[in-house]
C-alpha cells in the first residue's frame, strides 16, 4: 500500500470510529436521558411505600437560605423534627434548595446536603428535593436573613432564581452548573426520592406584598428556563424521577392546560400537583390527571380554613394511591400557621384555626386527631 492510500485508509478509520486523533481533553456530549415511560414510572412507584410527609424546613429557618447556610445549618433541630415525622409514619419530605447556595459555597453546600440526607435516612425519610421556586420574595440575598414580620405568613421566603437571575441570560451558565452540580452529586443516591425541578413556576404572587415587585413579563422568562432546567437535570441521568407540579387552573382536558402546564406534564416522569381546596375538588383533579397514566403525588395541600384538611384529603388520596405531602410541619420562623391573607389583614395573636403545620415547637401536636389519622393512613401500629 503506497503512502497516499495509507492516509486515505487512516482517514476512513477515523470517520468510522469517530475517535481517532482525540486529545484526551475533549468532553463527550452526554445526551439527556429520556423521559420515563409510563411503565417505568409505575414500576418505580410500585417499589415505594405509600408516600406521606410534609414540606419541610426546620422551625429555626425563615427560608431556604437560612436552612442551608453554614452559619445557620441547624442539624439538632433538623434531626429532632424529622424524628417527629418518623414517629407518625411519615417517610418523605419535600425540601427546598437554592441556586445562591451553590454560588456562595458549592463544596460546603453539597457537604451540608449530604449531612441532611444522612439525618433523613436515619429517620427513614427519603426527601424530594426542589431545585427552583417562583414563590414570594423575588429578590433573594445571600448572608444573614431578616427576622420574620410578626404574625405574617412566610414573610421571608425567597424565590430561586430571583428576578435578576430570570431576566439575565448571562446567568444561565451558573444556573446550569448549579442544577448539574447538585443533581450530578446525588443522581444515583438512594437517599433521594425525587427531584422537583421548579415549584409553582407560573406563580405571580398576586395578593402579597411581593406581587408588585415581580417582573411584568415574568412567565416569558420562566418558560424557556424551565425547559432548559429539565434538560440539564436529565443530562445527569438521575435514577430518581424528575417532575414539576401543576397548580391552579383548569386541568379538565389536556387542551385546557396552559403552555407552561403542558410543558410541565410532558417533561415529568411522575405527575405532581398542588391542591388547597376541599375533598371534592381534590378528587376531581386526581381524576383529571389520571389520563396521563403515571403515578401521582400531591406535593402541596392542607389549608384548614380552605377546607383542605387531613381528614378530608387523606382517605381520598389513599383510595386513589396518590402520595401526599402537606405544607408545613413545625410552627416556626416561616409562621405558616397564619393564613395567606395575613399579608393584608393584621393578626396580633395565634389564629384559632392554624392555616398549616402539625406540631408546636415542643413537639406537641396541634390536633391529636390529625396525628392519629396520619399514623393510620401510614400504617403505624398503635402502641398497646
Amino acid at each position: 500500500m503506497n503512502l497516499k492510500n495509507l492516509y486515505l485508509w487512516a482517514a476512513l478509520c477515523c470517520l468510522l470510529t469517530q475517535s481517532c486523533f482525540k486529545t484526551g481533553t475533549e468532553k463527550e456530549v452526554v445526551k439527556p436521558r429520556a423521559i420515563w415511560t409510563k411503565e417505568k414510572a409505575n414500576e418505580w412507584y410500585g417499589q415505594q411505600d405509600y408516600l406521606i410527609g410534609p414540606n419541610f424546613s426546620p422551625s429555626t429557618a425563615i427560608n431556604q437560605l437560612e436552612m442551608w447556610q453554614a452559619e445557620t445549618f441547624d442539624t439538632a433541630t433538623i434531626a429532632r423534627e424529622l424524628g417527629w415525622a418518623e414517629s407518625i409514619g411519615m417517610n418523605t419530605a419535600r425540601v427546598y434548595l437554592h441556586d445562591l447556595l451553590w454560588e456562595q459555597d458549592s463544596v460546603g453546600f453539597l457537604r451540608r446536603l449530604d449531612t441532611f440526607l444522612n439525618i433523613a435516612q436515619r429517620h427513614n425519610i427519603k426527601p424530594m428535593l426542589v431545585i427552583f421556586d417562583s414563590v414570594w420574595d423575588p429578590n433573594p440575598q445571600i448572608g444573614k436573613q431578616r427576622e420574620p414580620r410578626p404574625h405574617v405568613h412566610n414573610s421571608g421566603w425567597v424565590q430561586s432564581p430571583g428576578s435578576a437571575g430570570l431576566q439575565d441570560s448571562t446567568q444561565y451558565p451558573r444556573l446550569e452548573r448549579y442544577v448539574k452540580g447538585v443533581m450530578g452529586k446525588f443522581a444515583n443516591d438512594k437517599r433521594v426520592l425525587a427531584w422537583d425541578i421548579w415549584n409553582e413556576p407560573y406563580n405571580l404572587n398576586k395578593g402579597s406584598a411581593y406581587g408588585k415587585q415581580e417582573l411584568p413579563n415574568k412567565l416569558d422568562y420562566v418558560l424557556p428556563l424551565l425547559k432548559k432546567s429539565f434538560t440539564w437535570a436529565r443530562a445527569m441521568n438521575p435514577s430518581q424521577p424528575v417532575t414539576s407540579g401543576v397548580w391552579m387552573g383548569n386541568w379538565a382536558t389536556h387542551d385546557s392546560l396552559t403552555a407552561m402546564q403542558k410543558l410541565m406534564v410532558a417533561e415529568s416522569d411522575i405527575i405532581t400537583f398542588h391542591n388547597y381546596d376541599g375533598p371534592e375538588e381534590l378528587e376531581q383533579r386526581i381524576n383529571w390527571l389520571k389520563r396521563y397514566g403515571r403515578p401521582m403525588i400531591c406535593t402541596e395541600y392542607m389549608a384548614r380554613p380552605n377546607g383542605s384538611t387531613f381528614q378530608g384529603a387523606l382517605p381520598i388520596a389513599k383510595k386513589h394511591n396518590v402520595g401526599m405531602i402537606n405544607w408545613g410541619f413545625v410552627d416556626g420562623k416561616t409562621q405558616t400557621i397564619y393564613p395567606w391573607d395575613s399579608w393584608d389583614k393584621n393578626y396580633t395573636a395565634e389564629p384559632t384555626v392554624w392555616f398549616h403545620d402539625i406540631f408546636r415547637k415542643d413537639g406537641t401536636p396541634y390536633r391529636q386527631e390529625e396525628v392519629d389519622l396520619i399514623k393510620s393512613v401510614a400504617g403505624v401500629q398503635a402502641k398497646k
